[in-house]
């Protein structure tokens, strides 16, 4: 381990990143992966974020449509229950913009 973040989180070297990821194999829970994954460099999350999108790739135009659904019931309940707030289409983009210099 490098040494921690500002935020108290640990910081780990090339290889410990890929010693974490051949840990991951073994890991059932998605919740745990993303804990994981949020330990890696942003180098190593941005490769490994490109990989996933690149993977979807793959599959069929049935399978792809039964995980936006997935995440639209997901988001829906979501927005149901309170954990979230809605936030409109122009506010997003205004502040992606903002973010990126646009």
């Amino acid at each position: 381990m490098k040494g921690l973040d500002a935020a108290g989180r640990p910081v780990f070297g090339r290889a410990e990143n890929r010693h974490i990821i051949e840990v991951m194999a073994t890991i059932n829970s998605t919740e745990s992966i993303e804990r994981e994954m949020l330990r890696l460099d942003p180098a190593d999350r941005a490769k490994l974020v490109h990989s996933l999108v690149k993977s979807l790739g793959n599959l069929s135009e049935a399978e792809l449509e039964g995980l936006w659904l997935d995440e639209a019931e997901r988001r829906d309940t979501e927005l149901a229950s309170g954990s979230v707030e809605a936030v409109p289409g122009d506010e997003v983009f205004t502040r992606i913009k903002s973010r990126h210099g646009f």
